[in-house]
């Protein structure tokens, strides 16, 4: 029996990808020994042993894909018999991931399972054979079945799972017959659409609501990292928020000087702050003062947010990360600075933490240093509010009656409009430019 399964690394994860083995076949491995490297939907992570023994055979190649629970190894005691701990789970991410590990195992054993043991995993629904796939019809004690991503998708949108027919593979509740109903307005179908029914090998990751690109025979097909795949299925999954955009000019002259002054002052110590550590702090202060805007769509309830945990937006070579910074209306600016700083180090070097990219409650996005004057960014769900971040320019304005030339950044806020309407989007946005036109209060 095989020792070591793809383990979820992720609450987005659905498959997983060998970005290299860190020990070969034959090699003798001791408990804590890093054996592979895993790419997940959101960075790349070592995965170790929970047991010693000897690594007898791998079974999933770098570079390929599979599924949660999915069998890549075996571990043994080097006679080649196989399993030298019962067939127990023998690797993970971190020792807090082993009772995963141990779920994905038995979930891969028994597609059928009780929800007990698969809850945790989410796996694309549309396919059989996933460790935590189960039918739509109701449980003997009455509970719906259907994947953590499903059940999130329909809370996202007010749809009562108790009322949809799956159209799955048993009956289950899938993807598209969520999305089915937000097309058509939320109402149930009396009866599943067999020919919207999604195929039962449908890939993973797959952004299956979107149309997608005929190729011609002269084009180069890439193949999408777990990362890329993610962010596709998560911006598709975006386009069914509904949102609208508000746009202001923040009179930046204040804003540069203060940090300016800042880096002058304490250059001996080496600290050393910009612009965007500045924007991300006021968008935290900003935050605070409108804890109606600090909230998510919760079906029929607002969920309003304790913490002010703000994401910064990170460009990934094939993708896009979010990391976050906790509690940011607490920090000062120097304290987000360093943190920010490191946290895009280690997502470009794909060591982020899981505990890391999750709980934002709001994202900033800047492109600023790319030469992009204005943008409306995409907002990153449960979240109400994304901050987009435009380029700073000397621009004409008028001034007490006369033309002066200013520094001007503009800021374009994407709100969910299930949360917040124009005018408490606008009261969030306008107290945010006040701060970023007044720095100093943003530094006391």
């Amino acid at each position: 029996m095989p020792d070591v399964f793809m383990p979820r690394l992720s609450d987005t994860m659905t498959e997983g990808a060998i970005a290299q083995w860190l020990k070969a076949e034959g090699d003798t491995v001791s408990r804590g020994d890093v054996i592979a490297e895993i790419e997940t939907d959101k960075a790349v992570m070592d995965l170790e042993a929970y047991e010693g023994g000897v690594l007898e055979k791998i079974l999933v190649q770098p570079g390929e894909n599979v599924a949660i629970g999915a069998p890549i190894a075996i571990i043994g005691d080097g006679s080649g018999s196989g399993s030298s701990s019962g067939g127990s789970s023998d690797a993970a991410a971190e020792p807090a991931a082993k009772p995963e590990a141990e779920a994905a195992e038995a979930a891969a054993e028994e597609p059928e399972a009780e929800p007990a043991k698969t809850a945790e995993t989410p796996a694309d629904e549309s396919e059989a054979e996933a460790p935590d796939s189960a039918p739509g019809a109701a449980e003997p004690g009455g509970k719906i079945k259907a994947t953590p991503l499903v059940r999130s998708l329909a809370r996202t949108h007010g749809i009562d799972l108790a009322t949809v027919t799956g159209s799955g593979p048993g009956g289950r509740i899938v993807r598209a017959d969520i999305e089915q109903l937000i097309g058509s307005g939320g109402k149930p179908a009396a009866a599943p659409a067999a020919p919207t029914a999604p195929e039962p090998q449908a890939t993973p990751a797959a952004a299956s609501a979107a149309p997608v690109g005929t190729a011609q025979d002269d084009d180069e097909r890439v193949p999408m990292s777990q990362i890329r795949k993610v962010t596709a299925r998560r911006l598709t999954e975006a386009a069914l928020v509904p949102v609208f955009q508000l746009t202001s000019v923040v009179d930046a002259s204040r804003l540069t000087e203060v940090r300016r002054d800042i880096n002058t002052r304490l250059a001996d110590s080496g600290v050393k702050v910009s612009v965007n550590d500045l924007i991300v702090r006021a968008v935290a202060v900003a935050l605070a003062m409108h804890p109606e805007a600090n909230a998510s769509f919760g079906g029929d309830v607002i969920l309003q947010h304790k913490h002010v945990n703000v994401g910064v937006a990170v460009a990934l070579d094939d993708g896009l990360v979010v990391p976050v910074v906790k509690d940011a209306d607490k920090k000062s600016v120097s304290t987000i600075g360093a943190e920010v700083k490191d946290l895009a180090t280690r997502a470009r070097a794909g060591r982020l933490k899981l505990d890391e990219m999750s709980g934002g409650t709001i994202s900033v996005s800047n492109l600023g240093m790319f030469g992009v004057d204005q943008f409306t960014a995409v907002i990153n769900p449960p979240e109400a509010i994304i901050v987009a971040v435009g380029g700073t320019a000397d621009e004409a304005v008028v001034v007490d009656g006369e033309v002066q030339i200013r520094p001007r950044t503009r800021l374009t806020i994407t709100v969910d409009h299930r949360v917040l309407d124009g005018a408490g989007a606008a009261a969030f946005l306008k107290d945010l430019t006040g701060l970023l036109t007044e720095p100093l209060r943003i530094l006391v």
